[in-house]
């Protein structure tokens, strides 16, 4: 199968209402008609985690099986204007009661009330769920949730934790900071992007064990609050060689934090049948991918497009409610 394909992709600037700024979200299709997608990225990278101009990526991919993809970049992030810098007065809590919401608002303009999937990576999963907990607008209008590696903490140790969480991203960054006024990752890694200082916080803050999932901001309780709602069916995959921004074990806690009850979890590993241990970011962007597991999150959101046989009280009765998954 061929690693890209070719999809129709258009680029919209979206107003934030009471700022002079503006969200760029990337519209990819083939057509128009199939389910609505809203995909979002993490932290230090933006919607090009999704896909190319050249037609990769699971969005792409997404698109030339019928699905109408919306792909969004945060505040500051891609081709959203103006990009961060020193001025940039905005984090979490405006991404997650601004900006969501207006990309939301945008792609209902665009197709109504047609029921979305919700695909997000990394830290993109922490934002969405908070989104959830936080509004209850859309509880009725997710056929599913795909989060690709995302944890909230980081409990486990290594090197590589160390030396990138506990040194540079605790100590060096704030260097960064302190001089220019925000995290200037683009000028150390190209493929990256750039943080805010206040978004940095609340990051910091967020992946500390010792820290409850409470807003920084205003101290709305988000982990108290998301065991009261219902997620929608969730899938969540995690490679098997992603070292600390999305083990294993922490996406495990993540789960659990949220009080999912229909879902399922896939280590991508070699072990399992996949054709390489995936990390991090490649779990997104390597070649293999379209083979191993893009598969898996279209065949989630086909079945959950399904509609629920249930026809009569008696039916009703011998539907059992659904069963956390043990795999």
């Amino acid at each position: 199968m061929k690693n890209k394909f070719y999809v129709f992709q258009d680029s919209y600037l979206i107003p934030i209402s009471g700022t002079s700024e503006k969200l760029h979200i990337k519209h990819i299709y083939t057509h128009q008609e199939g389910p609505p997608v809203f995909m979002l990225h993490g932290a230090i990278e933006d919607g090009r985690i999704f896909y190319s101009e050249s037609g990769k990526g699971l969005a792409p991919y997404l698109a030339h099986k019928g699905y109408d993809v919306y792909v969004a970049d945060l505040r500051g992030r891609g081709q959203s204007i103006p990009k961060i810098d020193r001025h940039a007065r905005y984090g979490q809590t405006e991404q997650i009661t601004q900006d969501i919401p207006t990309l939301l608002n945008f792609i209902r303009s665009q197709r109504g009330s047609a029921k979305q999937h919700w695909v997000a990576h990394s830290w993109g999963g922490v934002l969405l769920a908070s989104y959830w907990a936080r509004f209850s607008e859309f509880h009725n209008h997710v056929h599913s949730m795909i989060f690709l590696a995302s944890k909230r903490q980081i409990h486990v140790k290594s090197f590589q934790k160390t030396l990138v969480m506990d040194f540079f991203w605790k100590y060096g960054a704030r260097i960064f900071i302190k001089l220019f006024g925000f995290l200037p990752i683009n000028w150390i890694q190209k493929s990256a992007d750039n943080e805010s200082e206040k978004s940095h916080l609340g990051i910091m803050k967020w992946v500390n064990p010792q820290y409850p999932w409470i807003d920084l901001e205003d101290g709305f309780n988000y982990g108290q609050e998301i065991i009261k709602t219902t997620l929608p069916p969730t899938l969540h995959l995690v490679g098997a060689s992603d070292a600390f921004l999305g083990h294993p074990h922490d996406v495990k806690r993540f789960m659990e934090e949220t009080g999912i009850k229909t879902f399922d979890y896939k280590v991508l590993s070699q072990q399992a049948g996949n054709k390489k241990n995936y990390g991090h970011v490649d779990i997104m962007t390597s070649p293999e991918a379209i083979h191993d597991h893009f598969p898996i999150i279209l065949d989630w959101m086909k079945k959950h497009e399904l509609p629920k046989k249930i026809t009569t009280p008696k039916d009703a009765m011998r539907h059992s409610p659904p069963v956390r998954s043990k795999k």
